[in-house]
């Protein structure tokens, strides 16, 4: 069967918050046409179009999953959402591209895991960090032996944007976003590209959850994920999500680990950084100086890889969209994992997915209630168990 070209495929975005427009964004420079939008409500997504020089804001999710001409579904909504509207669009005979945490329980993500097997449709989870092009090399490197065994994983992924009490998004309302904001948030990423990295399933956690913020002050009105604006008036609400974390991990090959996670350490925008010690060489990487690469060794001097896709690999250079020197950052890894994923959407993809599927978000789900049941009950809780 002939692949079809990506300009002839069409997508539509669910959401207009900072991240659908991240989606729209990635969609554009592959080619792929982004037929419309869907908000919370048609006003703001009509806003939202209007500012992106978009088609019309479809008047509903249903008017949109009636558009034949969109092939696939990005789901960007408030994670309460994403069960239904994900179900809704295979049921249509759409492919669906999800943002984390699938779901946000372990029952929904396995049944979307069931449906989208049954379906035969293309379906992903919007794990985007491991598409870093460093982050594809070094996928590579532990594959082919090059740290030795896995031994040690560590690190953090750090953030201020709720570190004030009149700081305010969705995702503090568990009816939204789920009973885990912090771990489900950032965690979920920072689990999911270092277990995909070192080639290992987290089996069991040890977990501390801490919410120091008891008592926010939320703006009356929509409020935009990362905003700086003043908020204006406001009403108490009481949190019952976390704030911090801090995490044991026990992997499947015996590998152990620690990852700590916070919204609220000031100075720290967006940092994820992670060290993979294995047993012949180590190596080091942080999300906000992403073309850098550190290795560490016992009896040779210690390394710094560059985004150099003439010094990376197969792996490596596939993610790479620059020469080096030209910084590749954040946005781009959205443009090289939707790559993978509409080669799949075309009919040109490898026989197995290369990119993050709804099982990896139903194993991250997993995890995530670990790490819940673990801080409930003060001890080791299995993933799965």
């Amino acid at each position: 069967m002939t692949a079809r070209p990506l300009s002839d495929i069409g997508a539509a975005v669910v959401g207009t918050g900072f991240i659908g427009v991240v989606h729209v964004e990635a969609l554009r420079r592959l080619g792929v046409h982004v037929r419309g939008i869907v908000g919370s409500s048609h006003t703001r997504a009509e806003e939202r179009a209007a500012a992106l020089n978009l088609p019309p804001a479809y008047e509903s999710f249903e008017a949109m999953l009636g558009d034949p001409r969109v092939d696939v579904v990005h789901i960007t909504s408030p994670n309460r959402l994403h069960f239904p509207q994900v179900a809704a669009a295979l049921a249509a005979g759409k492919h669906v591209v999800c943002e984390k945490p699938l779901t946000t329980t372990s029952v929904e993500s396995a049944e979307l895991v069931r449906l989208a097997q049954a379906s035969g449709l293309v379906n992903a989870v919007n794990f985007n960090l491991r598409f870093y092009p460093i982050c594809r090399h070094l996928h590579q490197l532990v594959r082919d032996g090059g740290l030795g065994d896995v031994r040690l994983v560590s690190g953090h992924y750090l953030q201020d944007w709720l570190l004030l009490d009149t700081d305010w998004n969705w995702r503090l309302e568990p009816e939204l976003g789920g009973s885990l904001r912090a771990v489900a948030d950032i965690g979920s990423h920072w689990m999911d590209l270092t277990s995909h990295i070192a080639g290992q399933r987290i089996v069991s956690v040890m977990a501390d959850l801490k919410t120091f913020i008891p008592i926010r002050y939320q703006p009356i009105g929509p409020v935009e994920t990362f905003s700086t604006k003043p908020p204006g008036a406001t009403t108490a609400r009481t949190i019952t999500t976390e704030d911090c974390a801090t995490i044991l991990l026990r992997y499947e090959n015996g590998a152990i680990g620690n990852l700590t996670i916070s919204q609220i350490s000031a100075g720290r925008r967006n940092t994820l950084e992670f060290e993979i010690d294995g047993s012949t060489s180590a190596t080091a990487w942080d999300s906000e100086h992403p073309d850098d690469l550190w290795i560490g060794h016992r009896e040779q001097p210690n390394e710094m890889l560059p985004r150099d896709p003439a010094l990376l690999n197969a792996e490596g250079r596939a993610a790479a969209g620059l020469p080096a020197g030209h910084n590749e950052g954040f946005a781009d890894t959205f443009k090289a994992l939707y790559r993978t994923i509409y080669r799949a959407v075309a009919g040109d993809g490898p026989s197995e997915p290369d990119y993050p599927t709804f099982a990896d978000g139903h194993e991250s789900m997993l995890a995530c209630e670990a790490v819940a049941r673990s801080a409930r009950d003060s001890t080791w809780a299995r993933v799965g168990g």
